[in-house]
């Protein structure tokens, strides 16, 4: 992380590119399927949670989509938003009410043994950005760093994207 920089500008002045999923992925190939989850992390203290939602394609493991919220099912609805351009044929989930609501039973496959990529993706994260871990001194004071500096590493190291 580059501290002098952040030292030097607030939230406001980041500039953040919203990318266009068709830019990194191919949509016209449709049928996908998918294995969403979603992970804890903390603001401010461990009683503001914050919430990333995440989708991955189970054949290559890139991340499609991914939003921040709390673990309600308004954030998981934004989520699936952003996966209907796949046409999603299958979603692998763990147990987590909101998938059993709005997903189509047909197409929803639930249990922790279709998920083992998810999930070692979040041990990446975690490994790999402090502000993820469980038992941590570094942790974000406003939401909206906490989205950037999340967004930033997932936008560079999954879309490729340049930071």
């Amino acid at each position: 992380m580059n501290h002098d920089f952040l030292a030097t500008h607030t939230p406001e002045q980041i500039v953040v590119d919203i990318l266009k999923v068709e830019d990194y992925h191919d949509v016209s190939k449709q049928g996908a399927t998918v294995e969403m989850d979603e992970m804890w992390s903390y603001v401010g203290s461990k009683a503001n949670q914050r919430w990333l939602w995440h989708a991955i394609d189970r054949a290559t493991g890139k991340v499609l989509a991914y939003v921040f919220g709390k673990r309600r099912d308004e954030v998981f609805l934004e989520l699936k938003g952003l996966l209907e351009p796949f046409g999603i044929t299958r979603f692998y989930t763990d147990d987590w009410g909101a998938y059993k609501r709005h997903l189509d039973p047909e197409k929803h496959v639930v249990g922790k043994q279709n998920t083992q990529k998810i999930e070692r993706k979040h041990l990446t994260l975690r490994t790999r950005i402090k502000r993820l871990a469980r038992k941590t001194i570094c942790f974000s004071k406003l939401n909206q760093m906490h989205d950037i500096v999340i967004g930033l590493f997932v936008n560079r190291y999954e879309f490729g994207a340049a930071v």
